[in-house]
């Protein structure tokens, strides 16, 4: 089932958005915090990578209408924006401590610890050693998921938090290349949740957990200082839509079945998740 690999440049595709870091989530959650502690642990980043390399099940010509699907963002003085400048402080009063870590952890998309940002959730251990088969569909789906919010970005050519707020952001490696990528929608919000639907589909006894990590891996843009709560709301809103696609795809049914077969033959490896817990309960009241 290997294709070729697609090598996209990310500012040509609006992927820069993502806020990229390699940060090996290995190093960065696996140990459980001291007796008392929340902290989580952090590794030393990698070097940031600057293309997207995937595999693609749809393509530009089936990818659903982002324009179509999503309103415009929050307009001056809506309660939208209130609520968004609202979200910005809280998250921005979290810098340095544990949920933010986890921000971090969460922005990587391309390192090899990148789907195990889910581990949690599923109940057992989600990586390309212990699931290679839903590893390969999980980065597989990320090109049409991230790039499918490229024209609503570029349209919209919202100003990110940062840019605002003067204010750090959890991958200041990324900076610069954030600083000239749109802030709305937010596709490292649409690949988290289009992630996490497709491992609610494959292990439905952990749905609203799958699901609710989802949400929390997309608020870790607002954690990080990147996005807006509602760019976030809204990269999550394409990714039901983009999954459609996907299910018509017979290529994606059958690496879906692939990765299936091999939940249910494979032993869980079960995670190490207290710090994460500890991180994601700091933010449980603010999430949109």
């Amino acid at each position: 089932m290997r294709t070729a690999t697609v090598v996209v440049a990310l500012v040509g595709f609006g992927i820069a958005g993502f806020g990229i870091g390699g940060f090996g989530r290995a190093g960065a959650l696996a140990a459980d915090p001291p007796p008392g502690g929340t902290a989580v642990a952090t590794a030393a980043p990698a070097a940031p990578v600057a293309t997207l390399g995937a595999r693609s099940y749809l393509g530009p010509a089936r990818w659903p209408d982002a324009m179509a699907l999503i309103a415009s963002p929050p307009a001056e003085g809506s309660e939208a924006l209130r609520r968004d400048r609202q979200l910005e402080a809280a998250a921005l009063a979290l810098q340095g401590g544990p949920r933010w870590a986890l921000a971090r952890a969460d922005a990587d998309l391309w390192s090899a610890a990148a789907t195990g940002a889910f581990s949690c959730a599923a109940g057992r251990e989600i990586s390309p050693a212990a699931t290679p088969r839903v590893d390969s569909l999980l980065r597989a789906t990320m090109s049409d998921l991230g790039r499918v919010s490229g024209a609503a970005k570029d349209h919209y050519a919202r100003q990110r938090p940062f840019a605002g707020n003067g204010r750090p952001i959890c991958t200041p490696e990324m900076e610069q290349a954030l600083r000239g990528n749109g802030s709305y929608p937010s596709g490292h919000a649409t690949i988290g949740y289009g992630w996490a639907l497709i491992l609610a589909d494959l292990i439905p006894a952990r749905r609203a957990a799958l699901l609710a990590r989802g949400r929390a891996f997309g608020d870790s843009r607002r954690v990080c200082n990147v996005h807006f709560a509602s760019d976030i709301a809204a990269g999550q809103a394409l990714a039901a839509p983009v999954l459609e696609r996907f299910r018509q795809d017979p290529v994606f049914q059958a690496d879906l079945a692939a990765a299936w077969a091999e939940l249910r033959a494979a032993r869980p490896v079960r995670p190490s998740c207290a710090g994460e817990t500890a991180a994601l309960a700091l933010t449980r009241k603010d999430a949109p």
